[in-house]
C-alpha cells in the first residue's frame, strides 16, 4: 500500500515503510516504484504504460520520505540536482545505541565499499578506493537507551549514515550489519528519512515534505518527546 506525502504532475513523495524496497533485485519482492506505477495509473485512469523514475534511493530497513518522477523531463532535472546536492536537503533522523561524543558535530571520513558483503568501511584519512563522506548530526533527546539523532548529509555515500555513526561508536538500532547488538522485531533500522526540502524541476518552487514517524513504540515515545509526529 502507497502513503503519497505529495504528488502533481510531474513527481511524487511517498512515506516508504520498513522492508519495502526502491527497485527490483535478486528476491523478485514488488519494488516501490512498481506500486507506485500501478498506484498512478489507477487514480489518474492512465492508459498504457505509466512512467516512474527513482530519483534516489533508500537502504531498504530504513523508512521515510521517498521522491520518485512521473516524467521523464522532472527525473533528469532531479537526476541533476541530487548529484551536485544543489538545492536539495535530505534530514535523516536515527535512533543509535550510544550517546555520541559531542552534543552536534561534523563527520567526515573517506569510505570504501565491499560489494561482496554489501557492506562501507570508514577511514579517518584518505585510502585507495576511497570517497570522501561528510555528514553532520545533532542529538535531539534520548531516552534511558538511545539517542535521537538528527543527520543532515552533505555527500551521498553507501550506507554513509549507516557506517559513519558506527564508526564513531554509535550504530543505529537494528542495524547488526554495523555493530548494532540484537536486531529490530520488524527485521529493520531505526533510520527514518525525516524531510526533504528540493526545488521543484518543473515550477521551480521549494517542495518542502515531512514524512511521519513509523507507527512503532519506540518512535512514537521520541515523537511524545520531541511533540510531533
Amino acid at each position: 500500500m502507497l502513503e503519497p506525502l505529495y504528488e502533481d504532475n510531474h513527481i511524487i513523495v511517498v512515506n516508504k515503510r520498513v522492508g519495502d524496497i526502491v527497485q527490483g533485485d535478486k528476491t523478485g519482492d514488488v519494488p516501490l516504484c512498481d506500486v507506485a506505477r500501478e498506484y498512478v495509473k489507477e487514480r489518474y485512469a492512465k492508459p498504457g504504460n505509466v512512467f516512474i523514475g527513482v530519483v534516489h534511493r533508500l537502504d531498504r530497513p530504513a523508512s521515510g520520505a521517498l521522491l520518485l518522477a512521473r516524467t521523464s523531463k522532472a527525473l533528469e532535472r532531479l537526476n541533476r540536482m541530487f548529484a551536485s546536492h544543489d538545492e536539495v536537503r535530505k534530514t535523516y533522523w536515527a535512533l543509535v545505541v550510544n550517546e555520541p561524543p559531542a552534543r552536534s558535530g561534523t563527520l567526515t571520513h573517506w569510505l570504501t565499499l565491499d560489494e561482496r558483503n554489501n557492506t562501507a568501511r570508514a577511514y579517518e584519512r584518505e585510502v585507495p578506493h576511497s570517497k570522501k563522506a561528510v555528514m553532520d548530526y545533532t542529538v535531539l533527546t534520548h531516552t534511558d537507551r538511545y539517542w535521537l539523532l538528527e543527520v543532515n548529509l552533505h555527500t551521498g555515500r553507501h550506507h554513509q549514515i549507516r557506517c559513519q555513526l558506527a564508526k564513531i561508536g554509535c550504530p543505529i538500532k537494528g542495524d547488526l550489519k554495523y555493530g548494532a547488538p540484537r536486531s529490530n522485531p520488524d527485521g529493520g533500522i531505526s533510520l527514518h528519512a525525516r524531510r526533504l526540502v528540493f526545488r521543484h524541476p518543473v515550477s521551480q518552487e521549494t517542495v518542502d515534505v515531512t514524512a511521519p514517524l513509523p507507527d512503532e513504540r519506540l518512535w512514537q515515545a521520541v515523537a511524545n518527546m520531541m511533540h510531533t509526529r
